[in-house]
């Protein structure tokens, strides 16, 4: 979906199709068909943006057979879809049972990540529709906070610099740029924007900046006018923003509230939970310590819980969208936006308490379809035009 900034500016707005992954060809191929293709209808548009993940194994295909990479670019134009980005955070097995810690494997300090996230540069060069030329792709913030020394942080920033050096060199040789986007996340090495301005600032003018995801802001209790207000300061570029929901619990010491957060401790992710004092942020790895007693109950906590944008939890709880709004709102409404790819990224529908879990794929797209009509209505709603 394109929409027109009244400054000119073509603001792009996808969904990541982490929510179905898939880790061959073959995978990408059928979600094309079975999942990304019935949201579009149900929107009842012409063209559809989707963040598409690529596992490493479908990447390395795809680089290895140009003509697997024509008929994937072919598929998108056939379903009416087309791509401006890439989500190269997980590496592979984003659908295991159980993903918690491995998700931030390889980390910047190995060289795999290094060579997959180049990969996918070349990849999105080609994926890219005929009238754009710049693409993004959001990748990890790092690494996982530990273990991590002064010597992973050289390794990870050597790795970082040979990427910026290869981008380059691949827009000379394309026209097409593409820009990179590490992504907060709390319990990382970079865990909030403030922990992202000191390695950025080296970065900032090589293609390399953030990847700003509303639910990990929220998550972090960053007040979003703040967190903007020092990026655009220290000139860290925005590549791209996802638009995510975090889980809010504002009475954590009723039993109540506690009992309702239970149903969302499920086993597949990690749901990182923090709550904010008077003087700093506390949290825990997941949501079952917190729930055992090793986070305090006086004050509010969220979780790392990506909510459905327009269907947050029964009270007790409720999801962070306000926060969401802030942010959209400061990204996209002023005199120009801070970035011009918008990402909806919801990958844990299936992780749901079983009662609010989509059952056929049909109600899965139907969802799927009602977050990005609400983003379209809150970007409409700040005076962009949608395009056709």
């Amino acid at each position: 979906m394109r929409f027109g900034h009244p400054d000119g500016t073509t603001v792009h707005l996808a969904y990541c199709t982490n929510v179905h992954p898939a880790e061959t060809l073959d995978g990408v191929l059928a979600q094309l068909r079975d999942h990304c293709r019935p949201v579009r209808e149900r929107l009842g548009i012409q063209r559809l943006g989707i963040g598409l993940w690529l596992a490493a194994d479908a990447a390395r295909t795809l680089a290895a057979e140009p003509a697997a990479l024509h008929n994937l670019r072919t598929q998108l134009d056939h379903h009416g879809l087309e791509v401006v980005t890439l989500n190269g955070f997980p590496y592979q097995g984003f659908g295991a049972q159980e993903v918690k810690y491995r998700v931030y494997q390889p980390d910047w300090t190995q060289p795999e990540r290094l060579e997959h996230t180049t990969t996918l540069a070349r990849l999105l060069t080609t994926l890219l529709p005929d009238d754009v030329t710049e693409g993004t792709i959001s990748t990890l913030p790092l690494a996982w906070r530990t273990p991590f020394d002064q010597a992973a942080a050289q390794r990870a920033h050597t790795h970082l610099t040979t990427l910026a050096t290869r981008l380059e060199a691949l827009q000379e040789e394309t026209g097409r740029r593409v820009r990179i986007g590490l992504e907060p996340e709390p319990g990382c090495t970079i865990e909030t924007t403030a922990d992202a301005l000191t390695p950025l600032a080296a970065l900032r003018d090589q293609g390399i900046g953030l990847c700003l995801d509303t639910c990990h802001l929220a998550t972090s209790f960053e007040d979003p006018a703040t967190a903007l207000a020092a990026l655009t300061a220290a000139r860290i570029p925005i590549a791209k923003a996802q638009l995510s929901a975090a889980l809010h619990a504002q009475n954590p010491h009723l039993p109540e509230v506690r009992a309702a957060l239970a149903a969302f401790d499920e086993p597949r992710f990690l749901h990182q939970t923090r709550t904010r004092t008077a003087t700093a942020l506390h949290g825990t790895d997941d949501l079952a310590p917190a729930l055992e007693g090793a986070l305090s109950q006086d004050t509010p906590w969220r979780s790392h819980f990506h909510i459905p944008l327009h269907a947050p939890p029964a009270p007790p709880l409720t999801s962070t969208l306000d926060v969401l709004t802030d942010t959209l709102t400061r990204l996209v409404g002023g005199p120009a936006p801070l970035t011009r790819h918008l990402e909806v990224e919801t990958y844990t529908w299936q992780a749901l308490p079983p009662g609010l879990r989509p059952r056929t794929p049909g109600q899965l797209a139907d969802g799927i379809a009602a977050e990005l009509a609400l983003a379209r209505d809150l970007l409409t709603g700040l005076g962009l035009k949608e395009l056709t």
